[in-house]
């Protein structure tokens, strides 16, 4: 018996929502304080395409 099939069998299957339904995003005050906490950084790239964050001067 498989990993998958001895948890299929102690849960059960795996449910799955529309797809065709749009993702709610909740503007809370965690998510807030996120954005304007990473606002203050710019994302850079490289020459080989890796990906790193600046801080924006005066912030």
């Amino acid at each position: 018996m498989k990993v998958t099939d001895r948890l299929r069998f102690w849960f059960g299957p795996a449910t799955r929502g529309d797809i065709d339904t749009p993702v709610v995003h909740k503007h809370d005050d965690f998510e807030t304080a996120s954005e304007e906490e990473l606002g203050h950084f710019v994302v850079e790239s490289d020459d080989q395409g890796h990906h790193y964050g600046i801080r924006k001067e005066g912030a």
